[in-house]
């Protein structure tokens, strides 16, 4: 598969566990508004989410990514209620060395420490590695995101290292990242740990 035929199918829906990936779109706006307020997610310093004022401007900028080949994002949806619980995205991708990474990722606070991330990691890296064949996945996040942390390496990414200094938070303070990688190579390693966790949790 050409690796940006990931933006010439418009509709990409992959799903398990009764959690689905589905293309974001407008119609998802008032999920997402729900799923943003749920807790009041957008105060927090570690992540970027949108005031539910803001979740349609938040949807527009990644449609707008979407055209650009720049982003291919993701609503969350239970399957058993229709809910949108989050949304997720590819981003950062690079075709003549099939690497993307995986981000913009948030979840109505009730659904979060649940089996939804897990799930979503695991439909996104079999997609990346086994439809796009993607020779690296990239994980990152705040360095004082420690759950956050503790989500990718429990899915067994490795740690590449800081960028220090590296983007500015919503509040204006300036951030480091953390890096994570996940390779080919390593991927179906990868795979059986996150089913084995994953059968944990059901």
């Amino acid at each position: 598969m050409n690796f940006l035929s990931l933006f010439s199918n418009q509709d990409i829906k992959i799903g398990q566990n009764g959690i689905r990936l589905e293309p974001l779109t407008y119609f998802h706006t008032k999920g997402l508004q729900a799923a943003s307020q749920e807790g009041d997610l957008w105060k927090l310093r570690v992540t970027i989410i949108p005031h539910p004022s803001k979740v349609k401007n938040y949807i527009n900028e990644a449609l707008e990514a979407k055209e650009r080949q720049e982003r291919y994002p993701f609503a969350v949806i239970d399957e058993n209620t229709g809910k949108v619980l989050g949304t997720t995205s590819f981003f950062e991708i690079a075709p003549d060395v099939r690497r993307l990474e995986i981000g913009y990722t948030w979840y109505a606070k009730s659904f979060q420490r649940t089996h939804v991330n897990t799930n979503c990691k695991y439909l996104l890296l079999e997609y990346a590695f086994e439809k796009l064949q993607a020779n690296t996945v990239v994980l990152r996040t705040d360095i004082f995101n420690f759950k956050s942390q503790r989500a990718i390496e429990r899915l067994g990414a490795k740690k590449d290292g800081i960028l220090r200094g590296h983007i500015l938070r919503q509040d204006g303070t300036l951030r480091d990242t953390i890096i994570y990688t996940i390779i080919s190579s390593e991927w179906t390693n990868v795979k059986v740990h996150i089913s084995a966790l994953l059968n944990k949790l059901y």
